[in-house]
């Protein structure tokens, strides 16, 4: 090898070091780097929640009374500022409705919540409590807790909002018995035309049994001639007269039909003639649909068939019978 070949080499490794020595820095940089920062951590898994219900107030025998308030109350644990839980309410298995409510602070590191319902028809009621996951907390749910309802009998002069209640639900089955909170004399008519529709004993007293019905949608007339648009019809087995639009009745009479003797017609008829105030036979705001049959009011109605054939009324009631009733309007008797 000559002395220029020669030189050539030393030159090009004399070139090479600092591109060598910089690339070493470079890693013992990245080393030294890397060694000053900690290994990445796993976050922290949210801490679990839960939440109870601890009490249904107001409970008897598994029951509240219709129309009380029923307070649900529960527990939320760990206890966070601003915690709200979500106490859904059902019935019959369907959701009713849902409160979100605050809980506030308890003993030691639990919260308590409150809710509360107004029971105000027949079934089977139940509660759930959620606690929506929130911060470093995770969410927790409950089952439902159940309770149904029960009723008391009710009578001439007992007033409240449970008469208040059993009026509105009588009404919403077309036997409108009156506004007020009172068992009036109205109401007490209107439980005999009920008790007369559902083969009762003819009365008016409205026991438990009744009022359970009534407040759960049961004892409804069934219309026979929903077809006929307005009309009336008059049960003789059944001793009432019915008023309907189409298959909806909208008034409900106990009434008092002829007797063996004097039968009321039967058939399709209408109303032809009215007569205001009282007659010489003492027949009430008469309205007459064939010949001398007339729906009327008269001083005594019997719980059975004791008419000479017209459709007695309670006096009370017919001067509304005699408005709500029109000429041409067809009548059903059966």
């Amino acid at each position: 090898m000559n002395r220029r070949l020669a030189f050539i080499l030393v030159l090009v490794a004399l070139l090479a070091l600092p591109a060598a020595a910089l690339g070493a820095e470079k890693e013992q940089a990245k080393g030294e780097e890397g060694a000053g920062k900690a290994a990445p951590q796993k976050p922290e898994a949210p801490e679990k929640a839960t939440v109870k219900i601890t009490n249904i107030g107001h409970l008897r025998k598994g029951r509240a009374p219709i129309y009380s308030t029923v307070p649900v109350v529960g527990t939320v644990k760990p206890f966070a500022a601003h915690q709200k839980v979500e106490v859904t309410f059902y019935l019959n298995g369907r959701k009713l409705l849902m409160r979100k409510v605050r809980a506030r602070k308890g003993k030691g590191d639990s919260g308590v919540f409150k809710a509360s319902l107004l029971v105000r028809e027949d079934g089977k009621y139940a509660a759930s409590a959620h606690l929506p996951a929130s911060g470093s907390l995770r969410g927790d749910r409950t089952v439902r807790k159940s309770w149904k309802v029960s009723f008391p009998a009710l009578g001439a002069g007992d007033c409240g909002r449970v008469v208040k209640g059993f009026k509105q639900a009588m009404a919403k089955l077309g036997y409108v018995s009156g506004g007020g909170s009172c068992f009036s004399d109205r109401l007490g008519r209107e439980v005999l035309a009920y008790r007369k529709v559902n083969g009762m004993s003819r009365n008016e007293h409205a026991g438990a049994g009744v009022v359970k019905r009534v407040f759960g949608g049961r004892g409804g007339y069934r219309v026979r001639h929903a077809d006929a648009g307005e009309h009336a019809e008059v049960s003789l087995d059944k001793q009432v007269l019915v008023l309907a639009k189409g298959s909806k009745p909208f008034a409900i009479y106990p009434v008092s039909t002829g007797k063996p003797s004097t039968p009321t017609v039967t058939g399709q008829y209408s109303f032809v003639r009215r007569e205001p105030g009282y007659n010489s036979h003492g027949m009430y705001y008469s309205f007459y649909f064939y010949n001398g049959y007339a729906v009327h009011g008269y001083a005594e109605v019997p719980d059975y068939a004791a008419s000479h054939g017209c459709v007695r009324t309670f006096i009370a009631d017919q001067p509304r019978i005699y408005e709500q009733l029109h000429y041409g309007e067809p009548i059903f008797v059966f």
